[in-house]
């Protein structure tokens, strides 16, 4: 496989600089759009429970870092969050595309050779849709309006285009929107493509192809080592497959109570479900 484009951090801020008060607003924003978002609270400093009166104290005099990460789009993440997007860190793309405060913090691209031969293959699938992931935007060719509808809910800016490879961009992964069910239908397809990329189950109807080396977890740990945050001081919360490697880096690893059952087995906590505010109740009940 030809070698591909990795960028590291270069000029990151100091953790004393870029740490934040998580507070009322960053759990309302949490339980607003926590659904199919996995969600990573690092602890920078946790709290003693006698020296407040009521939550809301506590809340604002602990230290503590939101991730949203996420197969989603950059842009799609970033209006979801739209209200706090300055105050936290947004891992894109399965950890392909890290950003804080619009500054590009890791960036692992295919490379174009990987991107023509992945297109080639699946290019064979003829009852699913591919959407090409830039790092500008996303790209398709289908004109269905049924399958747009579906690959809007996740990527705001996308274009169509007459043939993707004269697409213009670093891509960061495929994308394969398959209806009748990627476990089933798409992922065999790419069998022979495991040993040279990640080939992971995102949903029910999609499946993401990407870097052998990228996945959440590779994320996480990179900021991680730029706050000089420790897995002991980390709390991830994920519900499919593609947030396996995530939960492997966090002691305080949750899956979501409708998660994928593999990914049960990989997360040391189940948090309740999304309708009855798992995320925010297991932060409420393990850090404060």
């Amino acid at each position: 496989m030809a070698a591909s484009s990795t960028k590291p951090t270069e000029k990151a801020k100091p953790a004393k600089e870029i740490t934040f008060k998580l507070r009322s607003k960053i759990l309302k924003a949490i339980n607003e759009t926590s659904n199919e978002i996995g969600i990573v609270v690092a602890i920078i400093n946790r709290v003693n429970k006698s020296q407040q009166e009521n939550f809301e104290e506590k809340v604002a005099n602990i230290d503590l870092v939101f991730v949203a990460a996420s197969g989603r789009q950059y842009h799609n993440l970033a209006n979801i969050f739209q209200r706090i997007k300055e105050d936290i860190y947004i891992v894109a793309e399965n950890g392909t595309y890290v950003v804080h405060q619009e500054q590009e913090l890791f960036l692992d691209a295919l490379s174009k050779k990987d991107v023509k031969q992945l297109i080639h293959t699946a290019r064979k699938l003829t009852h699913a849709t591919l959407v090409l992931c830039g790092k500008k935007s996303a790209y398709v060719e289908t004109e269905d309006e049924f399958f747009l509808a579906e690959i809007g809910k996740y990527y705001d800016k996308c274009q169509r285009v007459d043939d993707f490879l004269t697409v213009d961009d670093e891509i960061l992964k495929l994308a394969i929107c398959d209806l009748t069910g990627t476990e089933q239908h798409s992922l065999p397809m790419f069998a022979d493509l495991l040993d040279d990329y990640k080939v992971v189950v995102s949903g029910k109807i999609w499946l993401d192809i990407s870097k052998k080396s990228a996945n959440k977890g590779v994320a996480i740990k990179k900021l991680q080592q730029i706050l000089n945050i420790t897995p002991e001081q980390t709390m991830v919360f994920g519900d499919y497959m593609n947030d396996a490697e995530m939960l492997e880096d966090a002691y305080y690893s949750f899956a979501m109570a409708g998660a994928h059952p593999e990914l049960k087995k990989k997360a040391r906590y189940l948090a309740g479900s999304n309708n009855e505010n798992g995320v925010v109740k297991a932060i409420k009940a393990f850090v404060f």
